[in-house]
């Protein structure tokens, strides 16, 4: 299956998907294995690698006020633009855990620079899954230091298992890119399923590529490129405490990315789409998600624009209709009125799918049955106008059905 499969993005020029993906960059190394943290026995620590001493990196972080101390650790005690390892484990997130959880996340970052050969402020750590309950640091070190002894660049099929929560499938690609001065490779891993809200999404991901780019460069464009995507998805509205998005460049291709270059756009051009896929994928697998929706949101108010857009989105109303194929526009209207309170009467336009179903808060005539059939799809796209023009913003979110509370239900039991 091809790793582009959404209407929504635009595949650039000169960019191929590798098969298989499990093929890293020039100068990475990957490796997962079980440490006895997932009660399932599942693999869950993982460690990646560069092994370029010229590495240059960028990172994002969740805005949460309960940020874990695997997030507080990376952002106060590491080199964001000089990361040469991710420290990452699953089936705990480490999460209000308090002074012995920062004491275990700064010990995950000594036992990451022991395994990767690295000094400590060049380890990032990672950690995913239940919140609230202290770490096995023991676990964690045993697992690094068995990662340490299986880094290879194949080892990214394992380190990719590693990082895996309740995702019911891999969310990864391997791509290349042809460039004026050459052609580079990019790859990433992502992991996210539940607990996705813009701003941003739950989730941890890891972009490599042997690409030449200057720390500024590098900010810039995973900056913009983690807006347009994972800061654009919801699931269920929620925060996570956790997440952490890392970009790494080893610059072994030679390809070097000039500021404002041709090379540097085309490049931009390739992540962006590289890392809207991830999100969308992480939509689709919204715990039991069935349909991906799309709501874009035009008008001339820029922080209603947005408002609204995040009503729908995260509306159980919409979402649940969605999730029966009902085109039940009436739930759109209502999540924006919502979201723009004391503005009667609102003059707003709908479309589903293309079709016009209100204009100026009013309906239109429209064919409901045939409306009903275009909803009966994969992807459902919702188009709000809301008065005037400047302004326009898109989310992307899952449908709410049955399977996502008997997941999330039975979570820790």
């Amino acid at each position: 299956m091809s790793f582009f499969r959404s209407r929504w993005v635009q595949v650039p020029d000169g960019v191929r998907e590798l098969d298989p993906a499990g093929v890293l960059p020039a100068g990475f190394r990957a490796a997962g294995v079980a440490a006895g943290i997932k009660p399932s026995g599942g693999l869950d620590v993982g460690l990646m690698v560069c092994d370029s001493s010229e590495v240059t990196s960028a990172a994002r972080f969740t805005r949460s006020g309960a940020a874990a101390p695997p997030v507080l650790v990376t952002r106060e005690r590491s080199r964001l633009d000089g990361l040469r390892a991710i420290a990452v484990n699953s089936g705990n997130a480490n999460a209000a855990t308090g002074q012995q959880g920062l004491d275990e996340a700064a010990r995950m970052q000594g036992a990451g620079a022991m395994a990767a050969g690295v000094s400590e402020e060049q380890v990032a750590v990672c950690s995913t899954g239940v919140i609230g309950v202290p770490l096995d640091g023991r676990k964690v070190l045993s697992g690094l230091l068995e990662c340490a002894k299986q880094l290879r660049p194949e080892g990214v099929d394992d380190f990719q298992r590693a990082i895996m929560t309740t995702d019911a499938f891999e969310k990864r690609a391997a791509l290349e890119v042809d460039l004026p001065g050459g052609t580079v490779r990019i790859t990433a891993q992502c992991k996210g399923a539940g607990m996705i809200q813009p701003s941003f999404a739950t989730m941890l991901c890891f972009v490599q590529t042997d690409a030449a780019l200057s720390a500024e460069t590098a900010d810039l464009l995973f900056g913009v490129c983690v807006k347009r995507s994972f800061d654009r998805v919801s699931v269920d509205g929620q925060l996570s405490t956790n997440d952490t998005a890392i970009l790494q460049c080893s610059g072994l291709s030679g390809v070097k990315l000039e500021p404002e270059s041709e090379s540097e756009i085309r490049f931009g051009e390739a992540l962006d789409a590289l890392l809207r896929q991830l999100a969308i994928d992480i939509v689709r697998d919204g715990e039991g998600a069935r349909r991906v929706g799309r709501v874009v949101v035009r008008g001339g108010n820029g922080p209603n624009v947005e408002r609204a857009a995040r009503a729908v989105a995260n509306s159980p109303l919409v979402k649940t209709a969605i999730y029966g194929g009902d085109p039940n526009w009436g739930r759109v209207i209502q999540a924006v009125g919502m979201a723009i309170p004391d503005s009667a009467p609102l003059p707003v336009d709908i479309a589903i799918e293309g079709a016009q179903v209100c204009v100026a808060g009013q309906v239109v005539d429209h064919d409901p049955e045939k409306l009903a059939r275009a909803v009966d799809r994969d992807e459902v796209e919702i188009v709000v106008g809301l008065p005037g023009d400047g302004f326009e913003t898109e989310v992307f979110f899952s449908d709410l059905g049955y399977e996502y509370v008997r997941i999330n239900a039975e979570y820790t039991t």
